[in-house]
């Protein structure tokens, strides 16, 4: 194309596409709702290479999701994983990183201002999309009111770890100086299995009969695995 011939110095910019092809002024005319995943990522990626535009290099970042599990899988690419990438450099893999992590806050902090804890379901439907992919193992705990609303959702431990050496203190913690009433355990298996393994039950006991003396009960504890979950409460476990 005559209108796109640059030297090699030069590179694509969105600007050299045709009007009607560039994300910017397809946002602003019809808003960010119409635009697609690769646009939307191209306005932050911004610019391109000599031989590709923003939006090119944009797709080819989404082709990695070979799981398919959306743009979820933006949050287990770390920053040299993502400059791996052609066309993406250090600031733009920060830049990356820091839109992904503002989404996660702003999904917690809304799910945690109005959502009520009724059952192992409830877990589920809280967090199994954002834990069943991932590569290594996290706990995190769902601190509660005396309503069993979620105040707060926080991470303890991540990766190559074993349950059984997470200490009390680090359990509660953050539940003591949110003043909880009550929380969840919960904790994935990157195996796509939700067995319990024996050290996740004693665990659970361990953290139950600390949260006996310090007054903050132990509603459930929820292990992830892909797609499926197991209650150690329902199965009588602790």
């Amino acid at each position: 194309m005559d209108s796109l011939a640059l030297n090699d110095k030069e590179k694509l910019r969105i600007k050299d596409l045709p009007e009607n092809e560039r994300p910017y002024e397809r946002l602003q005319k019809y808003g960010p709702q119409v635009l697609s995943n690769a646009e939307l990522m191209a306005i932050i990626i911004k610019t391109g290479t000599k031989n590709e535009t923003s939006i090119d290099i944009a797709r080819r970042l989404l082709k990695m999701d070979e799981e398919e599990i959306g743009l979820a899988f933006l949050n287990h690419l770390s920053l040299e994983e993502l400059q791996n990438v052609r066309g993406i450099g250090k600031v733009k893999a920060i830049q990356i990183k820091t839109v992904m992590e503002l989404a996660k806050r702003i999904s917690s902090t809304g799910r945690s201002n109005r959502v009520v804890i009724k059952s192992p379901d409830d877990v589920s439907k809280y967090l199994m999309e954002e834990m069943r992919c991932l590569k290594q193992e996290e706990i995190r705990i769902l601190i509660l009111n005396t309503k069993n609303y979620v105040m707060k959702a926080c991470t303890i431990a991540v990766g190559g770890l074993n349950v059984s050496t997470v200490e009390i203190r680090e359990v509660f913690k953050e539940p003591i100086r949110s003043g909880a009433a009550s929380i969840i355990l919960v904790h994935n298996h990157p195996s796509g299995d939700p067995t319990p393994s024996k050290d996740d039950i004693q665990f659970t006991k361990r953290i139950t009969e600390g949260g006996e003396i310090i007054g903050i009960k132990i509603l459930d504890h929820i292990v992830i695995g892909d797609g499926t979950y197991v209650s150690l409460k329902e199965r009588g476990l602790f």
